[in-house]
């Protein structure tokens, strides 16, 4: 079997696009991945169809090999938009090993430790504080801080053990709205320090949300890169009463990070920004994290199996980055099933309704837990109909 060639695919998803690739072999098998280029990773396709050249009529079956070639000639540029490229290829890789050999992804990896997999509803409130985000996924808006506690309940009613949220505050003139500097999105940004009013909002939304979810659900928060060490000690340590299940932090410095962890009692999650061995491999000798977050589709199953047994080394259990399409889901569900260090699968629940029309596959729940995925490869087919009716609006090439 030889790797012939590869096609791209994007499909709009409301205020995001979703991107997809099709890896092609000489034996009409055909292996999918999703990648995401909508985020911070402008010309990742591009990048994607150069590297997929450099493969072309190498055997697929051999996905080390060419991960590694991969690696080698993108040696001095290393981590970034490369490593997006190779993992959408690695991705697409174990699909079509998978199919090749009728067995499914997480038999590669090792074979299913589980087939139940906990998951927690991620971006609760994130997105639907816009109406016209919220009118897209067909729910309530997020107006004023009551509506948390009802945002609370829906997660609970809905059968879920945990939710993560951001930073929503509320303004007599604005409204709802979504405090996120660190990306250049509102005011505060490039400096990054903590306004004094903003600890007092945290504190009352997240109390929203844990009496409207009640004690069963965990609540966690993300920070995300929105502050510099100074503003998350702060905030961490005001918040450490709250018995939250994790606060999330993206830092580049393990020590900065390692110093935050051991002033407080709340558990700390991070590394959802990291790229290989390399990079994950200081936040574990620093004891910078209690849960080392993987973003698969952009390291890749097979590299985050690596990750995850460096991880297990420190007693550190991984959760996947997961805020991406059903693909990705699938993907990171495979990736879950398979690793013996594993805390729990993020998802996102409010999304567009074509959602589960893109793939032949949607999640299926059952007691707060995501039922492991079967047939051979990741299981599943992209429905290309759909994604034709959903033409992209944030990705150009």
């Amino acid at each position: 079997m030889r790797i012939v060639g590869c096609e791209i695919l994007h499909c709009n998803a409301g205020w995001r696009d979703f991107s997809f690739l099709k890896l092609m072999t000489d034996e009409n098998i055909t292996g999918i991945s999703e990648y995401n280029e909508c985020y911070g990773s402008p010309g990742l396709s591009g990048i994607i169809r150069r590297l997929v050249e450099r493969v072309k009529d190498m055997d697929p079956l051999a996905h080390e090999h060419i991960h590694q070639c991969l690696y080698a000639a993108t040696r001095q540029a290393p981590g970034g938009v490369n490593q997006q490229a190779i993992a959408a290829i690695e991705n697409a890789l174990l699909d079509i090993k998978g199919q090749a050999l009728n067995i499914p992804v997480y038999d590669i990896l090792g074979g299913a430790i589980r087939k139940e997999i906990p998951v927690y509803w991620s971006h609760c409130g994130t997105y639907i504080w816009r109406p016209e985000i919220a009118e897209l996924c067909e729910v309530e808006a997020i107006r004023k801080a009551e509506d948390l506690i009802k945002l609370g309940k829906r997660v609970k009613d809905q059968g879920f053990l945990g939710l993560k949220t951001n930073m929503i505050t509320f303004n007599e003139d604005v409204g709802a709205s979504l405090y996120m500097p660190g990306t250049a999105g509102r005011p505060g940004w490039p400096d990054l320090n903590l306004p004094s009013s903003l600890i007092g909002q945290l504190r009352d939304q997240l109390i929203a949300m844990q009496e409207g979810a009640g004690p069963d659900v965990g609540v966690r928060l993300d920070l995300n890169f929105n502050f510099k060490p100074e503003g998350y000690r702060q905030v961490t340590t005001e918040l450490d009463d709250l018995d939250l299940t994790w606060i999330e932090i993206d830092l580049y410095d393990p020590i900065a990070l390692a110093a935050i962890r051991e002033r407080i009692a709340t558990p700390i999650a991070s590394c959802e920004s990291l790229y290989g061995l390399r990079e994950f491999r200081p936040f574990f000798e620093h004891a910078a994290v209690d849960v080392a977050i993987i973003d698969i589709p952009w390291n890749g199953a097979w590299l985050g199996l690596k990750i995850a047994g460096m991880a297990e080394a420190y007693e550190v259990n991984c959760a996947p980055h997961n805020f991406y399409g059903h693909l990705s889901s699938l993907m990171s569900a495979h990736f879950c099933t398979a690793i013996p260090n594993f805390r729990v699968m993020e998802i996102d629940i409010d999304d567009v309704p074509w959602k589960d029309d893109i793939l032949t596959w949607s999640p299926s729940f059952k007691n707060g837990c995501l039922q492991a995925p079967t047939g051979p490869g990741w299981g599943a087919q992209l429905n290309e109909e759909i994604i034709a009716e959903h033409p992209p609006k944030f990705v150009v090439e």
